[in-house]
């Protein structure tokens, strides 16, 4: 008798999680392997924000609290986004979760039934197309090419939709890409959705301060307030706050809609870590400094990558406004042999031949639904990623 429910044959494991394993497997076995794959902030937690757990730790905050979290949390939540937004949200609007992952599963749980669609632009974050399945719903990809910047233009965004849609999930910064839109670009997605007055748009805003580029990065409830009643905007603190291990997320949206996750919420985990919402609070109220000063180390890592690999023949890379990640187009070494002869046919191959022969582990496009390209990250020191850079470019070079 199989273990697994029907629905699980119709879903892969995470593919970022699965190229991290490899990595670390070839480490566990005594190579040296550089890893270019997780999306995880190499700094540590904010001193003011550890200090803060401790203190919640300290003082006995360690019960359950309510299922959309502790009033402070709420509290630092709502400030937060209307100083940065200029939006007002009520404590009703507010639920948060394990991580913003949480949140997003537990969304589409609450909203889905059998024949929706979600659109999804492609290159998209790997978990999004197999979250849809699991809930129900049909993954409903539109390319968006290089030419594009990888961002969805307003013809392609009304070529998918259709009265099946559900949602629109728009994640900027963009995980693989970087990619960022202009208040233009927004406002001309925003004026195709008013066509189509019955879809959700999930907005996952997750690596909106790992900002890289002039002024500050912009939302699309910022640009389109009158979407607000159908606009579920999801955050969290791993990435800005490099808490990933404080499992904290959030989200802010129409009321009915946070009422159905928080109804879900109270079945599935009661609510996040007591002593994670405290540390969250105070990240997002307390000091920023820490804000800019990853963001600036950000910005000399991503130059450095995108500039070595430019230099590259037969590689190419965009160096995105956001996020810690360069997905570089590799169209241009298909077709080349390896020195034992075999030919790199896809992005898959080139990837890898790179963690065999460079020992540089990288992540495929093809899992993040556009090839051929693949994804680094450069959440990590200088010194690593000059090193990655050259054993890539080494390694290109030995190809025919």
């Amino acid at each position: 008798m199989p273990v697994e429910a029907a629905r699980m044959t119709r879903v892969h494991p995470s593919p970022s999680s699965v190229a991290a394993a490899k990595a670390r497997e070839l480490r566990d076995s005594g190579v040296k392997v550089l890893d270019l794959t997780v999306g995880e902030p190499d700094f540590d937690t904010p001193d003011n924000v550890k200090a803060a757990g401790i203190a919640a730790i300290e003082r006995g905050d360690t019960k359950y609290t309510a299922v959309n979290g502790t009033a402070a949390l709420r509290r630092a939540i709502i400030d937060r986004l209307h100083r940065v937004t200029g939006i007002q949200y009520s404590d009703a609007e507010i639920s948060v979760g394990s991580g913003a992952k949480h949140v997003i599963f537990t969304a589409l749980m609450a909203t889905l039934s059998p024949g929706d669609e979600v659109l999804i632009p492609a290159p998209y974050w790997v978990s999004y197309p197999d979250m849809v399945v699991l809930n129900d719903g049909t993954p409903v990809i539109v390319r968006c090419p290089i030419t594009d910047d990888f961002k969805l233009t307003p013809a392609r965004l009304r070529e998918g939709l259709s009265d099946r849609t559900r949602w629109l999930i728009l994640n900027a910064p963009s995980n693989p890409t970087g990619a960022v839109y202009t208040r233009d670009e927004l406002a001309a997605l925003a004026a195709v959705l008013e066509e189509f007055p019955d879809v959700l748009v999930l907005t996952d805003e997750i690596y909106d301060e790992v900002f890289l580029g002039e002024g500050r990065c912009t939302g699309l409830l910022e640009v389109a307030p009158q979407l607000r009643d159908r606009v579920l905007l999801v955050n969290g603190v791993s990435k800005t706050y490099a808490m990933t291990g404080w499992r904290l997320g959030y989200c802010a949206g129409p009321k009915p809609l946070v009422a159905a996750i928080n109804k879900l919420q109270s079945h599935m985990s009661s609510c996040p870590s007591s002593i994670s919402q405290a540390a969250a609070a105070e990240a997002l109220s307390g000091d920023q400094s820490f804000v800019a000063s990853a963001a600036k180390q950000y910005q000399a890592r991503r130059d450095l990558v995108a500039d070595r690999i430019n230099a590259i023949d037969g590689l190419r890379a965009l160096a995105g406004d956001g996020a810690f990640y360069v997905f570089i187009d590799c169209s241009g070494v298909i077709g080349r042999r390896t020195p034992s002869g075999t030919v790199v046919d896809s992005d898959d191959a080139f990837v890898g031949y790179l963690l065999e022969h460079a020992r540089v582990a990288t992540i495929t496009g093809s899992a993040y639904g556009l090839s051929p390209f693949f994804r680094v990250s450069f959440a990590t020191d200088e010194e690593t990623l000059a090193a990655a850079m050259d054993a890539i470019a080494d390694a290109v070079r030995q190809l025919n």
